[in-house]
């Protein structure tokens, strides 16, 4: 069965777009690509597949991203060694995936992603056979265990600019879709036709747009015109899988450009759809923050500053979070402080159903919109109380962004606010209070004197 399955595909009369009917064989001498830029894990696997005869290359982005100069995130080995076949080079390995099976050989930190060639599905009922796939009403691919051989493989990916493969045997570079010639042009295409491609998985359309900013290259035409049809096949995609590709888009440095141009593909508003209406409206203050949000992200990443997701989610969701209290105030008559708890799960609870938002993401959020309400109204002690709460500074910053970008008849008063909570940090010499004590483990509770009268305890009584 598996000889069946590795078993390499003669007929190349019905190859998909772009892939070439012999591929581009570039030598070592003719390329960039050195074995110093590659990582020793990577260099660890492919050499111990290849010593034991198995074909082992590096491929897809990592090829590219050497290519372009850069310096690749992860590396990805593609073999014609099954997951099971690795699972036994590898003590350090582990199976995962349901749509296609992976190997995951773990050096530390470090995970390089082991994948068998894929191949092309069997269009016949046979469900005995491992060469059928399963795909949905949508066209979207559910299961995906088809092997294949390294032709077969590259035709399966998306774009020419990943069809891809640095063979280790000899150093040189496979080129099966004229993908170095695109990244010297600096252009995207998709292999096969886009339409049918966005189909088998949505979140191809993002990866696009990802591309596009991170590589500084521009969408072919028959990859950008079917995006705005297909984009409400997102909403098939597992809120789960669509918050690891928010996390790619929004935290890499490329947030604005990404914003931008899934705005006007129509993408985000599927990521978002809390966010549709003020999307309309550029010159407001909605749409301001959001923007503003997404360029402060991009300026802190390339300082080298701190961020993090929960409060990325609270500034995307501060406005339908003021529509919803307003609401429940004009309808209830609820206080503030209930108005935005209740205000907050219902948000909240409506994004998870396109995005899953971790609770330790989405609590720190409910916080700093909570601090906010806290800000505005803290007086006396309590005041020099909040400077020492956990999630103050992130609050703050909350404070000045909403300052920055709100319209004019309520910027003075949170310039106002912006500015005494300045002051006061710059006076005050309170501290954060510490999470752990100096010995490292967890600061003991104190504990308070219960209520009431102290017990008043009778002397003993002398012995006659």
């Amino acid at each position: 069965m598996a000889e069946r399955a590795l078993k390499r595909t003669a007929d190349t009369s019905n190859l998909p777009q772009n892939i070439l009917a012999k591929p581009r064989i570039i030598p070592r001498d003719q390329h960039p690509i050195s074995r110093k830029d590659i990582s020793e894990a990577a260099l660890k696997v492919l050499y111990r597949l290849h010593n034991s005869g198995y074909q082992a290359y590096l491929v897809g982005g990592c090829v590219r991203d050497l290519l372009l100069g850069l310096h690749p995130k992860d590396f990805d080995v593609s073999t014609n060694a099954t997951p099971e076949q690795v699972r036994k080079l590898f003590r350090n390995c582990r199976l995962v995936g349901r749509r296609f099976r992976l190997a995951h050989v773990v050096f530390g930190r470090e995970i390089i992603e082991v994948a068998t060639f894929r191949g092309h599905h069997d269009t016949s009922d046979d469900e005995s056979t491992d060469k059928v796939g399963k795909q949905d009403a949508e066209g979207m691919l559910v299961r995906d265990n088809v092997y294949g051989s390294i032709e077969e493989d590259a035709q399966r990916r998306d774009f020419t600019a990943n069809a891809l493969y640095y063979n280790i045997a000899d150093f040189s570079i496979i080129d099966f879709a004229d993908g170095v010639k695109d990244i010297e042009a600096g252009l995207l295409r998709m292999i096969g036709d886009p339409a049918t491609r966005y189909r088998e998985d949505p979140v191809r359309m993002l990866r696009a747009v990802r591309f596009a900013t991170k590589l500084n290259m521009r969408l072919d035409s028959s990859v950008a015109i079917p995006i705005i049809e297909h984009a409400p096949l997102l909403q098939n995609i597992p809120a789960a899988r669509l918050f690891e590709e928010v996390l790619k888009l929004f935290t890499a440095g490329k947030a604005l450009a990404n914003f931008e141009m899934m705005v006007e593909y129509h993408l985000f508003q599927q990521l978002f759809p809390l966010l549709k209406n003020y999307l309309k409206a550029p010159n407001e203050a909605p749409y301001q923050l959001i923007r503003q949000t997404f360029l402060d992200t991009d300026t802190r990443i390339r300082n080298d500053q701190h961020i993090t997701p929960a409060y990325l989610f609270a500034a995307l969701l501060w406005w339908p979070l003021q529509a919803r209290m307003e609401q429940l105030s004009v309808e209830s008559g609820l206080p503030p402080v209930d108005a935005l708890n209740i205000a907050a799960a219902d948000v909240i609870g409506r994004q998870v159903q396109t995005i899953s938002i971790p609770k330790r993401f989405s609590l720190p959020a409910r916080e700093i919109w909570q601090l906010q309400q806290r800000m505005e109204r803290a007086k006396g002690k309590r005041v020099h109380s909040l400077l020492s709460h956990p999630k103050f500074r992130a609050a703050y910053d909350f404070l000045l962004l909403r300052a920055k970008t709100a319209a004019p008849i309520e910027q003075k008063v949170l310039e106002q606010r912006a500015q005494f909570w300045t002051k006061l940090q710059e006076n005050s010499d309170v501290t954060p209070a510490p999470i752990h004590s100096p010995d490292g483990k967890p600061a003991a509770k104190r504990r308070g004197r219960r209520g009431g009268r102290r017990r008043r305890t009778k002397p003993p009584k002398q012995a006659d």
